[in-house]
């Protein structure tokens, strides 16, 4: 992935402190059998992970670019599946070896269109006929902040608007919702629903879930 050496040493440090708090909405996960095959892209220190374990959810890998997010995650709960991704987007796991995908506040991390494209693609590749995406990132604020944010990065690198830098080093994204269903356009959208998180930074920002199923 484009910068992907950049931003790894920023979740290998500042990064690796940070709270995460998307939520996951239990209901569109009714109908999977507690035994279902879920991955957990991008998983960070385990925390979604964790919760559908609590929920009865018996086989849950998550994998993630950061060894020491990683490393969080197996001091925290050394029970979770965790490993650490070499070469992201690509996944060792065979074609059709999960039931479930969940991809958490992941693509405002990969600000590159044709690297999204990639991502989204892989996760298909790994995901069985009939198997569920969920997905959950931010969309496009309308604050001055932001907006500003937004027109800084676009004035100096181009497109896509939306992309930024924070404070503390990371480079990412905010999508327009339209922007998100055309990537997620070789799946059935079975879902979505609007909410508002609090960024990793401590801001509250508009978010989008979006529950794609693969053809």
């Amino acid at each position: 992935m484009r910068d992907r050496g950049s931003q790894i040493a920023y979740w290998d440090s500042v990064g690796a402190t940070k709270t995460f708090t998307h939520p996951v909405n239990l209901s569109w996960l009714a109908g999977v059998g507690r035994n279902a095959r879920v991955l957990d892209y991008g998983c960070g220190y385990g925390r979604v992970m964790a919760e559908l374990g609590e929920h009865g959810f018996s086989d849950v890998s998550g994998v993630d670019l950061s060894p020491t997010l990683i490393e969080r995650g197996r001091q925290l709960r050394p029970d979770l599946r965790l490993a650490v991704l070499e070469s992201p987007p690509d996944l060792t796991y065979a074609s059709a070896s999960f039931d479930v995908v969940l991809l958490f506040a992941v693509l405002t991390c990969v600000p590159d269109d044709d690297a999204q494209r990639a991502l989204v693609a892989e996760l298909s590749r790994v995901l069985a006929p009939g198997g569920l995406l969920y997905v959950s990132d931010l969309v496009l604020q309308d604050d001055e902040r932001n907006r500003n944010r937004y027109a800084t990065h676009a004035q100096q690198f181009g497109t896509p608007y939306g992309v930024f830098a924070t404070d503390d080093g990371a480079v990412c994204r905010h999508h327009d919702i339209a922007e998100l269903r055309a990537l997620l356009s070789d799946f059935d959208l079975v879902d979505e629903r609007r909410i508002e998180v609090a960024t990793m930074n401590g801001h509250q920002s508009r978010a989008v879930q979006l529950l794609g199923r693969k053809r």
